[in-house]
């Protein structure tokens, strides 16, 4: 098997050198590539290792190239790193089984953690992480709550929320913030990126 590495995936050269400079002086082995067309050419057989992948490139995009590698039978963990995310998108990769999904700019402790936690996902050949997972913080919502941030994580707008639930704008705005209150969370998105399960949907949604 190769040497466990970091394959850094960004078609943005100053913030691919500058990624690749943080994990490398954190003790990573760290390949860059510009593409995932590139990374595709030159990948082993026997990569082991994780990624961190930027979620919008020229070509083959991120979301693209996990699902080419999830068809190869990869197990290599994946980051998201990207200034691009959003709801849908950061659910979607997290149900594929990436590790997580950061923003950039992305903070240091937390990409070199993150990145620690693949490397050792790789090193022991456990799968990644099941997509979502429960998560007791959302034991003391309300059903009401549930409903609304359940939508939202589905990408509906607070307008469409609104109308589906029979609710005034403001009180889906309302109920939004006090999700966030009561989670801990700073917004919806990292409710996403950090696995929490949807909530329940309201009774008749298909």
């Amino acid at each position: 098997m190769s040497a466990a590495t970091v394959y850094l995936i960004d078609d943005d050269d100053a913030v691919r050198d500058s990624v690749a400079l943080l994990l490398e002086t954190a003790g990573f082995a760290v390949i860059g590539f510009a593409s995932a067309e590139s990374f595709l050419e030159s990948m082993p057989p026997d990569a082991s290792g994780c990624l961190v992948l930027d979620l919008r490139m020229d070509g083959m995009d991120g979301i693209a190239l996990q699902r080419t590698l999830a068809g190869r039978g990869s197990r290599l963990p994946i980051i998201f790193l990207s200034a691009h995310g959003d709801i849908p998108t950061t659910v979607r990769a997290i149900k594929a089984g990436a590790v997580d999904f950061l923003t950039k700019p992305v903070d240091a402790g937390q990409l070199i953690a993150r990145v620690s936690e693949a490397m050792r996902l790789s090193e022991s050949g456990a799968d990644s992480p099941p997509g979502i997972v429960e998560h007791g913080c959302f034991d003391v919502l309300t059903e009401r709550e549930r409903q609304v941030v359940g939508l939202a994580l589905d990408g509906r707008s607070n307008k469409e929320i609104a109308r589906m639930l029979g609710i005034s704008h403001r009180t889906v705005e309302f109920h939004r913030s006090r999700v966030l209150a009561k989670t801990g969370a700073t917004s919806l998105i990292q409710l996403a990126a950090g696995r929490i399960a949807p909530p329940m949907r309201p009774k008749g949604d298909g």
